[in-house]
């Protein structure tokens, strides 16, 4: 089946159709390592590994390159190694927090099932990258000098007659309603309230480097400048794909098509923009204030993160996530049903699902693709030898060992049980769905009833349910 991609700069679902198939390329902004990642941006992790997943098993490993950088040079991490370490200098303490700070963001991702990028490039190793991108926009007329700074021209960009997409192209924004929309920083040397820094000079103390566009005195570079430069080295002028947080899609990713585009005169600095929804916690936004603020590790320390991954996968990628103790449970009940009826068989034995490389080919559809997986365990349960070992072989595509862990036991001592008043509303409502003869609404509750992890008998007698096994 073809795979289709919803692209955010097109606003549709198209064919994926790389540029060269022996050479898929996909960038994914990573990490700025100043601290624990939190699980928002788990999200990003999990979504792309899937896809990273995907494309090895379409186009073959060695013809994937996946690309998710590290960002080690910022101001919070300037912030944090003040912080921690007021003894040491400036950039001793910012090397002690982002040497730290990685290794615990790899431990957190590799605990999640993540397979580790193809090339994982830091920002602070492609300082000359960056100053050649910027001496190019500025001898193309795109970016100008001012106090030490180099800022870009999005007004520039739009009076250009060429090949140039117009500014504000993938926000879908003028640059009126980026003005009146957007928190500008407000200085006297910017032509424009639009205009971006490129580079600009460090403070003391600060990490800083010689600057380009004959600038005399050091300093270091923005933040969009960083992507671009990475994207450049390991993927080329353009690229097929590339990824992030909806929240990313402005200003970062405006500025970094910007940037690309105009440093190559090109029309796309990547043939498809993939963006993952928000992520809140019991219906509201994550907030420290509102103490439902959940770093990767705290979760970590009560739920396997195979759990945690199952439960990000519940959700197709693109929608909002409401992140519940209730969704997490779920997760738990089917991997410990998964667990429980593949732990006699070998994943050798069987064959990655259709049904999920069909629901995969269909945007990323996780959540039917989970759907799915409780087939096979359907068929399993009453005897299949075959799908046992296919959702075995299918759940380790997926990113899933399927160890034994003691599900039932975690879920036992965090006290935790399914909502029966819930699953009967939903048995009822099927019922009533049936009688109607509306079996399309009687089959999408069925099947949100399996994702729960509730296996459903129907009889003459009524339906009843039990928690999957």
């Amino acid at each position: 089946m073809q795979l289709r991609l919803y692209d955010t700069l097109t606003r549709e679902k198209r064919p994926f159709v790389p540029l060269d198939p022996k050479n898929v390329r996909f960038y994914v902004c990573g990490p700025t390592v100043y601290d624990f990642a939190h699980i928002g941006n788990a999200r990003p992790i999990i979504v792309f590994d899937v896809l990273f997943r995907l494309l090895r098993h379409r186009y073959g490993e060695n013809h994937v390159t996946y690309v998710r950088n590290i960002t080690d040079v910022d101001d919070k991490i300037n912030d944090r190694a003040a912080r921690d370490f007021p003894n040491l200098s400036l950039n001793e303490a910012i090397r002690k927090v982002t040497e730290v700070t990685e290794k615990q963001f790899h431990d957190d991702v590799d605990a999640l099932g993540a397979l580790r990028p193809t090339v994982e490039p830091r920002a602070t190793e492609h300082i000359p990258e960056m100053r050649t991108l910027i001496e190019k926009l500025v001898m193309g007329g795109f970016a100008y000098v001012a106090e030490d700074h180099v800022l870009f021209s999005p007004a520039a960009m739009d009076a250009a007659n060429s090949v140039l997409p117009r500014y504000g192209v993938l926000a879908n924004r003028s640059l009126d309603e980026m003005i009146a929309g957007a928190r500008v920083d407000v200085a006297p040397y910017k032509r424009d309230p639009t205009d971006f820094v490129l580079w600009k000079p460090s403070k003391p103390g600060e990490p800083s480097w010689p600057s380009p566009a004959g600038i005399k005195v050091e300093g270091r570079p923005g933040w969009h400048i960083e992507c671009s430069a990475m994207a450049w080295k390991h993927l080329g002028e353009q690229f097929d794909i590339h990824g992030g947080g909806i929240d990313l899609v402005f200003p970062h990713h405006e500025n970094e098509v910007a940037q690309s585009c105009c440093a190559f005169h090109e029309s796309r600095m990547a043939n498809t923009w993939m963006h993952n929804g928000f992520l809140q916690v019991e219906g509201e936004k994550m907030s420290k204030s509102l103490g439902n603020f959940f770093t990767i590790r705290d979760l970590l320390k009560d739920w396997p993160g195979e759990v945690l991954r199952f439960q990000m996968l519940m959700t197709q990628y693109r929608s909002p996530i409401d992140w519940t103790r209730q969704s997490t449970e779920q997760a738990a009940v089917a991997l410990d049903s998964f667990q429980h009826i593949t732990r006699t068989v070998d994943a050798e034995d069987g064959t990655i699902s259709p049904d999920v490389l069909t629901a995969l080919a269909d945007d990323l559809n996780t959540s039917q693709a989970i759907v799915a997986l409780h087939s096979l365990a359907a068929k399993a349960r009453a005897g299949d030898h075959r799908s046992a070992s296919d959702l075995k072989a299918t759940c380790g595509f997926l990113g899933f060992t399927l160890k034994d862990v003691a599900l039932q036991d975690i879920l036992r001592r965090q006290k935790s049980d399914i909502d029966a008043n819930q699953v009967n509303a939903l048995i009822a409502a099927r019922t009533a769905a049936r009688a109607r003869k509306d079996f399309k609404e009687s089959d999408r509750i069925r099947d949100e009833l399996a994702a729960m992890g509730i296996a459903i008998k129907d009889s003459k007698d009524g339906t009843t349910w039990e928690i999957a096994r």
